[in-house]
Formats: structure tokens, C-alpha cells, sequence
């Protein structure tokens, strides 16, 4: 038996370069999700899995915490990278699994005959505005202040932190709204109800978030 890995089939090729044209183009790769044959299927996973990954990643260098590592004596500038990863392994899983789940319970409680699977890629896709600001934004950033970023109370906050945080969360409301496209494009239904669907996944996370500050 040969160990040498299979070559890469023309449709697995063709992901990759789909996969980044949800930034552009979105609605003819959500409505590609609908083809669920085995080769389709295989062709997608490692793309969308690359850009979960990503957005975890960057989603865990977002949080509070990231802003106070530093603060605490135990942890080196070195170990930052291997906590982003950590953690944005975790993230990703959850946002994949947990957040694919929400999202379709919301949309076969709506009417929809998808599968799990297509709800999960619907928003691993979603996420690639979070995942380009791992490789854009956040090296800018960290550029920018440094190790400041990592800690309170260092040269991480003024006008330009407000710029870039601005345009962080504008990329968070851009995978929002490839969501909202996502769920309108692959079940063929109309804005309104594509929204609900979209609500109605965001509801439990939105009022765990809430409780957690009450």
C-alpha cells in the first residue's frame, strides 16, 4: 500500500479559491452548499475548517482577556501564540458544532429539510470576514502597539485603537450579514424569514452572554 497522500481532485482545488469568494460573491458559493454528494462534501471540509480555525483564532484575540495576558507575571510574550491557538481551537469547535446546531435547530423549526452539515458550513463560511482579520488586521495591530496590546494600562488605547477596534467590529456585523445571506441563498427563502432563522440561533448565546453580566 503506498503511504503518499492523494492528489488533490480539480472540485478540491476549486474550494479553496470558492471558499475566499464568499468575501465577494457570496451567494453563488452558499447555493453550492446545496450539493451534499460525497465528493462535494470532501471537496469543502478542509477550506471551511481552515477558516473556522482562522476565526477562532482571531474571535479569542478579540475577548477581554487577550487585552490583561500580560498583566499577569506567569505569562511570557512567547506563550501569547500558543494561548491564541489554544483557545482559538476551542472557539472554533464551539462556533462549528454548537453554533451549527443553534443554527440548524433554527432553520428546521422554520421548514427547512437541510441537514446539520450544511447549517455548520453555512456558518463556517459566514465566519471568513473574522478569519481575514487574523491575517490583516490583527498583524497591523500588534505592529502597531505591540506588547501594549496585551496588557492594560500600556500604549493600547486612543484614536487609533477606536480605528481598529471600529473595523473589527464591522467585520464581526459583515459575517453577521453573510449569515443572514447564507441561510437566504441555500434554503431559497426570502429576507424576512431567513432573519428569523438567524435570530433565533443567536437567541441562546445572546442571553447566556447577558446572564453571565447580570
Amino acid at each position: 500500500m503506498s503511504g503518499e497522500a492523494a492528489p488533490a481532485t480539480p472540485v478540491a482545488r476549486s474550494w479553496w479559491l470558492r471558499a475566499s469568494a464568499v468575501l465577494i460573491a457570496p451567494r453563488p458559493v452558499f447555493v453550492s452548499l446545496r450539493d451534499e454528494s460525497e465528493e462535494a462534501v470532501e471537496a469543502r471540509a478542509e477550506p471551511i475548517s481552515a477558516i473556522v480555525g482562522l476565526a477562532g483564532v482571531a474571535a479569542v484575540l478579540g475577548t477581554p482577556v487577550a487585552r490583561t495576558l500580560l498583566n499577569d507575571a506567569s505569562m511570557s510574550v512567547a506563550l501569547i501564540p500558543v494561548w491564541a491557538f489554544l483557545g482559538g481551537a476551542v472557539y472554533a469547535l464551539a462556533l462549528y458544532w454548537l453554533g451549527g446546531g443553534l443554527l440548524y435547530g433554527a432553520v428546521h423549526g422554520l421548514g427547512s429539510l437541510g441537514s446539520y452539515r450544511r447549517a455548520r458550513q453555512t456558518l463556517g463560511l459566514a465566519t471568513a470576514p473574522l478569519a481575514l482579520t487574523l491575517v490583516t488586521l490583527w498583524p497591523l495591530r500588534i505592529a502597531v502597539y505591540g506588547t501594549d496590546l496585551f496588557r492594560t494600562g500600556g500604549n493600547d488605547y486612543g484614536r487609533t485603537d477606536a480605528v481598529f477596534g471600529g473595523v473589527y467590529f464591522a467585520c464581526l456585523a459583515w459575517s453577521a450579514w453573510l449569515l443572514l445571506a447564507g441561510v437566504r441563498a441555500t434554503h431559497g427563502w426570502t429576507w424576512g424569514r431567513s432573519a428569523a432563522a438567524a435570530a433565533l440561533a443567536a437567541a441562546f448565546p445572546v442571553l447566556v452572554v447577558l446572564a453571565t453580566k447580570l
